[in-house]
């Protein structure tokens, strides 16, 4: 089984993680943000992960910590799980849709740590989250996880929507990523053998 446990205590946030990459998607998620709690469900949803999360942070402050610790934490499950990485497919992408937004994401399990994020979100704010934490959510995971990852907004005027179908479409190149090739079960695929 490809688990992790992350445990992560910091002056700004206190979290718990688990991580299941060959799941059925199901999730219990308390990060103390309701945004975030439901983007992080439907990404273990879409991605098939089975997640457990818990996050007690300075949220009297704003949610900056707890959404870049938790990416933090993510991306190192993401690492540890995956071990060796031998057999795995290592890269992935999905374009999708939902309503008027389409977002474009592309991974690579490389090895090396890169962030191109191309979102235009209209709003300062969904609910009381930051809209710019996305960014700050996703720079954290690939730092740790140490991946590639490529997201583009193609079209999008809702906030809500432009986020979500990154999370969803994050996830889904991820499921793709980590997948086994059974062709290749005992083989890193990469002509340098390490990834």
């Amino acid at each position: 089984m490809r688990t992790a446990t992350i445990n992560r205590v910091t002056a700004e946030t206190s979290i718990s993680l688990k991580l299941e990459l060959d799941g059925s998607g199901a999730s219990t998620v308390d990060s103390g943000c309701g945004f975030l709690d439901h983007m992080l469900t439907l990404f273990a949803k879409h991605g098939g992960f089975d997640l457990t999360l818990t996050c007690k942070g300075d949220t009297q402050v704003d949610y900056h910590h707890t959404t870049e610790d938790i990416g933090i934490c993510l991306g190192a499950a993401f690492k540890e799980a995956l071990g060796d990485k031998k057999g795995i497919v290592r890269y992935g992408f999905m374009i999708l849709p939902m309503d008027e937004t389409l977002i474009l994401t592309a991974v690579d399990l490389s090895g090396r740590s890169y962030l191109a994020c191309e979102l235009e979100i209209p709003t300062e704010k969904v609910g009381d989250f930051d809209t710019e934490l996305v960014e700050e959510f996703w720079a954290a995971f690939v730092r740790t996880s140490e991946s590639t990852l490529h997201i583009k907004q193609i079209s999008g005027r809702n906030s809500h929507h432009i986020i979500e179908g990154t999370f969803k479409s994050a996830a889904r190149s991820l499921r793709e990523a980590v997948g086994m090739d059974p062709r290749f079960a005992d083989a890193l695929p990469s002509t340098k053998g390490v990834l």
